[in-house]
């Protein structure tokens, strides 16, 4: 049975349609596991990286500013990058006035690509929960729209229409991995697939949200460290995805920052991808061994993001 929260298919299709002239349908490359000295099978790999802004982050901004009433003072926004830039990117566009609060952990990539659509950018604290505090105080001074980056009922919307499009292009997928910070991502994804699809939840072992709010039965405070906290670490998943995965989304795979390296020259050495670590953690579970798929099993890996200036893995 269907979690009673207000994320359904139906609305997703309904997002989807909202949203279309203004994203990209991101393509998706198929590969061999050989291709990455794996045991021989088919991988398929959802460029969402190639999505406007650098990142899925897209989808959910535009849901946002396009289904609720945007009030003159404009919008504001706390994110570890993404989210960031994809609100400005989406207010840019939109001519909708837009602050974004970073913290101080956002990396310089991310940072300038959120001043280059000309929102104002506010770097507030060392990690994530300091900027939405930051964020929400402005909003409520200055009448400002707050868009959250996970919990919130449209940003999920946004970012389940990426199911749409990996169930219309890879029919045939058994399973897809999923990067997991706030849970936005996933959330919208397993609301979209509700169990036709195992969508497997990846996380980096400093920063294991979904994985405490399993072990709790809850979502609850979890560490916010490691190489990917920019853009997977808050403090804890959100309240509205949380039902989802617990109905939908498969117990999270943990990964470590070195493996999480690693993926990333992977994708580099035999695709000539550039994933920021956040993008690469998905395909970490597969690479390191700790995702193993069954014999004919049909895996997708979805990378979520690409938001850095690094292109030599060393």
């Amino acid at each position: 049975m269907f979690p009673d929260v207000p994320i359904s298919p139906e609305r997703i299709s309904e997002t989807e349609r909202l949203i279309r002239p203004h994203i990209r349908r991101t393509p998706v490359l198929r590969a061999n596991m050989a291709d990455f000295d794996l045991r021989p099978g088919r991988v398929d790999f959802k460029l969402e990286y190639l999505q406007h802004s650098g990142s899925f982050k897209a989808r959910g901004a535009f849901a946002n500013l396009l289904s609720r009433p945007v009030p003159e003072a404009g919008v504001v926004a706390a994110s570890g990058g993404n989210h960031g830039a994809a609100v400005a990117y989406a207010a840019m566009r939109l001519g909708i006035p837009a602050t974004i609060f970073v913290p101080s952990v956002t990396s310089p990539a991310k940072v300038e690509r959120i001043r280059s659509y000309g929102a104002d950018l506010m770097i507030a604290g060392e990690r994530y929960a300091d900027a939405l505090a930051a964020s929400l105080q402005f909003g409520e001074e200055r009448g400002a729209m707050a868009v959250h980056a996970y919990d919130q009922v449209e940003t999920l919307l946004g970012q389940g229409t990426i199911g749409c499009e990996i169930e219309a292009d890879i029919p045939d997928i058994d399973t897809l991995l999923v990067a997991v910070g706030g849970g936005g991502l996933i959330g919208g994804i397993a609301a979209w697939f509700r169990g036709r699809v195992r969508v497997v939840a990846v996380e980096p072992e400093g920063s294991p949200t979904l994985w405490r709010a399993f072990e709790a039965g809850h979502p609850v405070d979890a560490p916010t460290e490691g190489i990917a906290a920019d853009s997977l670490a808050p403090k804890r998943v959100g309240e509205i995805m949380y039902p989802i995965a617990q109905a939908f989304a498969e117990r999270p795979v943990l990964v470590s920052d070195d493996e999480i390296r690693y993926a990333q020259k992977m994708l580099w050495d035999r695709l000539r991808v550039v994933a920021e670590p956040g993008g690469a953690t998905a395909f970490a579970a597969l690479l390191s061994g700790k995702y193993a798929p069954r014999p004919e099993e049909h895996v997708a890996v979805l990378l979520c993001g690409a938001n850095t200036t690094a292109v030599h893995f060393d």
